[in-house]
């Protein structure tokens, strides 16, 4: 079974940030989808950020973050931007 920091975007730091807010694997990540995972970040890591957000979302493609698509990328900032104020 493969581990979050074996996933695309996803390195040792984030992967243990993830587990803080009970993200456990891979399947957990994606079941969750990328902004109730960065809701999840956002309680234990303040400074989290529309880059992580991405990373997540690319994880979950099983791509890297530059690859998203322009459409989705600028809900994600739109969403960053409400969960920041």
């Amino acid at each position: 079974m493969k581990q979050l920091a074996e996933l695309a975007n996803i390195g040792q730091v984030l992967g243990t940030k993830l587990k803080e807010a009970g993200i456990e694997s891979p399947d957990q990540l994606t079941s969750l989808g990328a902004e109730q995972a960065f809701i999840r970040l956002k309680t234990i890591d303040e400074g989290a950020c529309l880059s992580m957000l991405c990373a997540l979302e690319g994880a979950i493609r099983g791509i890297r973050w530059h690859q998203i698509p322009k459409e989705r990328k600028e809900e994600l900032k739109a969403f960053c931007r409400m969960k920041t104020q």
